[in-house]
């Protein structure tokens, strides 16, 4: 399953919005450096679907705001 994932770095809480069935916008406290905001939108996608961060995975998009993220079993 992929997911289209809008990311908000650098705002003032952690959120994730669902804007479709497979398209979320996330908000991050987290800035653009070293990969941290990445990180952070993996984990807060993983929390918010319930899985474990292993199963998810960045397929493209690292130094974009819009990213295509994979979920597997």
């Amino acid at each position: 399953m992929y997911l289209k994932v809008k990311v908000h770095p650098n705002s003032k809480k952690d959120e994730v919005l669902e804007k479709g069935e497979d398209s979320f916008e996330v908000f991050v406290r987290a800035k653009p450096i070293d990969g941290k905001a990445n990180d952070a939108v993996l984990e807060l996608i993983s929390s918010y679907l319930k899985i474990p961060r292993s199963k998810v995975r960045l397929l493209r998009g690292a130094n974009a705001h819009n990213k295509l993220l994979e979920i597997f079993s």
